[in-house]
């Protein structure tokens, strides 16, 4: 017979494992059946994102339980690969439980045999996938939830390439963890073992040093910064996260004198008690940067989140005003100044390519097709754009520029295989100064590019999809749009359906097909005569499901009318 929940629930009480206050926590919980389910009636998925959930106790949860289990099922691949002389490197964010999570998973990999390198204090993750291949490991482990709310904590798994798992490595990993009792199957030595512990290693300063060089070699004009650096001043904050003492470094370094930071977000606090959720994609995480970058006549406020591998920013209008430059507007800023720096610097590096997910602006296709780039698209998560990467650099062929999601993450350079807020920052005010060099502000550098190639706009909007049934509603959604595609949106007719579940591109109305190239994942993608796209996928991190909007037209207004009837038709469509 199969077990239940219940059984689940029973199991945890009777271990014997438990702290008094844990098996407090769930007795309490006899009589809430909605909430036993969440906790006992599945465990978390292991997939190419590792873990995410909220921190309680129960086995659909983030806990010393569940990152004890997952850890083992590491050790298992990295024993099966002959990699436990290479070893496993781990890191951790500023989040409740997080360095606790991290020894825990290091216990686990020394009591099976394998070499540990644990850093010191709180780290950004892109230092993370730098460490793996700096330091020649089989693998990562990264304890973070990125930009989710506080109750929210999480598990990154990377591989030998500094990347997160590929599909068929976590698949060992799930199978591994499936085969083991959580609290009778995984080993483990005591926490108060870990620093006398031969295999453990612990990493502190000295590596920043080496990491900070990885992203200084990144700058595409080193003199730009201090070219204007007596006028540039710049507000920056880390959101109470693991950037709050290498932005700063990484900026100074590169030449920036003028550094303001936001005191009251500066301390790491995985409560974070200034602001509503710690995502730099959110205006009000702003408010205290603004007000200092107000009072000292700052040229930008930048924000990273706590694990530091995004970066958000508002720059100066024509009026002196500050307005947010959006993740699709960054990366197209970006992409088209590192491309203009190489081509007047005559240090184009040969046989050029970018990479994009395919939610992210098609301004970035125009801006590499007129500087002799090539584009490639991939599926949503950083992983893919790194697989890309590997592949040229196993062909031999290429030399990578820039990479970007509308998510707020970019990479340029191939020291790491993550997005890096720590270089971004760096990159966003060199390109700053080079623009103010000409009396331009960024606003000013994007009104341009919306000159040359056209007003591009991209917006979000989101269904949260809650409760023990979300992720089968989340599924019935898309499947519905299967059985029934949409022909038009807002009298825009659909002259392409992209399953990239099928794998295929369907084109309207012949019906011809073509394989999309791209791996297998839950995603439908729109697109409409005239050009603009509309893109469909849950989220791998949260209960929602998250349309994109990506539109082009003569103004703001224009693309303005657009979403406003596209989003119209798709609520419209989904009853």
């Amino acid at each position: 017979m199969a077990k239940t929940y219940l059984d689940e629930y029973e199991k945890w009480r009777n271990s014997g494992k438990l702290t008094a206050d844990e098996l407090a926590e769930i007795s309490a919980l006899a009589d809430d059946r909605d909430e036993l389910i969440l906790r006992f009636g599945a465990p978390m998925t292991f997939g190419t994102a590792g873990l995410r959930a909220t921190m309680k106790t129960g086995l659909g949860c983030m806990n010393v339980y569940t990152v004890a289990h997952a850890t083992q099922g590491m050790a298992a691949l990295v024993l099966r690969e002959g990699r436990a002389d290479d070893g496993v490197v781990i890191a951790y964010d500023s989040r409740l439980n997080s360095r606790l999570f991290a020894e825990t998973a290091a216990c686990v990999l020394a009591a099976n045999g394998i070499r540990t390198y644990l850093f010191d204090d709180i780290r950004p993750t892109p230092e993370l996938s730098f460490a793996v291949r700096a330091l020649g490991c089989a693998a990562g482990i990264n304890i973070t939830a990125s930009h989710n709310p506080k109750a929210y904590n999480g598990y990154k798994a990377y591989w030998e390439d500094g990347a997160q798992l590929a599909p068929e490595y976590a698949a060992v990993v799930a199978e591994a963890i499936a085969a083991v009792d959580i609290f009778t199957g995984v080993k483990r030595i005591e926490r108060d073992a870990l620093a006398a512990h031969p295999l453990v290693t612990v990493i502190g300063a000295e590596f920043d040093e080496r990491y900070l060089e990885a992203v200084l070699a990144q700058r595409v004009n080193p003199n730009a910064i201090p070219a204007v650096a007596d006028d540039l001043r710049i507000v920056y904050t880390p959101l109470h996260g693991a950037g709050t003492r290498l932005v700063p470094e990484v900026l100074r370094r590169a030449g920036l004198k003028h550094i303001f930071p936001v005191l009251e977000q500066s301390v790491p606090d995985g409560n974070f008690p200034t602001v509503a959720k710690p995502n730099p994609e959110y205006a009000d995480v702003f408010a205290l940067g603004a007000a200092i970058a107000e009072r000292e006549q700052s040229d930008l406020v930048i924000a990273t989140d706590p694990d530091a591998d995004r970066v958000g920013v508002i720059t100066r209008t024509p009026d002196g005003s500050f307005t947010t430059i959006s993740g699709n507007s960054m990366g197209a800023l970006l992409l088209d100044y590192i491309i203009t720096a190489y081509r007047e610097t005559g240090t184009m590096p040969p046989q050029p390519y970018a990479v994009k997910s395919i939610v992210t602006t098609e301004l970035a296709a125009k801006i590499c097709a007129a500087g002799g780039v090539v584009m490639h698209n991939v599926l949503t998560g950083f992983k893919f754009i790194g697989e890309v990467i590997k592949q040229h650099e196993t062909r031999g062929e290429g030399s990578f520029l820039f990479g970007f999601e509308e998510s707020y993450g970019y990479l340029k350079g191939t020291y790491a295989r993550d997005k890096d807020a720590v270089l971004a920052s760096m990159l966003i005010c060199e390109m700053t100064a080079y623009y103010k060099a000409k009396s331009m502000t960024l606003y000013d550098a994007l009104t341009a590019l919306h000159t040359r190639y056209g007003f591009h706009a991209e917006k979000n909007t989101e269904i949260i999809i809650a409760g023990v049934d979300g992720a089968q509603k989340m599924r019935a959604m898309l499947d519905a749009l299967r059985r029934n595609p949409p022909a038009a949106f807002a009298g825009r007719r659909v002259v392409r359906i992209g399953d990239y579940r099928a794998q295929t591109f369907t084109h309207l109305p012949g019906g011809q097909t073509e394989p999309t190239g791209l791996p297998a994942a839950d995603v439908l993608y729109y697109a409409l005569e005239g050009g603009d796209t509309i893109v469909v996928r849950p989220s791998g991190t949260e209960p929602k499901v998250k349309f994109y909007y990506m539109m082009s037209g003569k103004d703001a207004a224009e693309t303005d009318a657009k979403f406003g009837a596209y989003s119209a038709a798709v609520n419209e469509l989904l009853g």
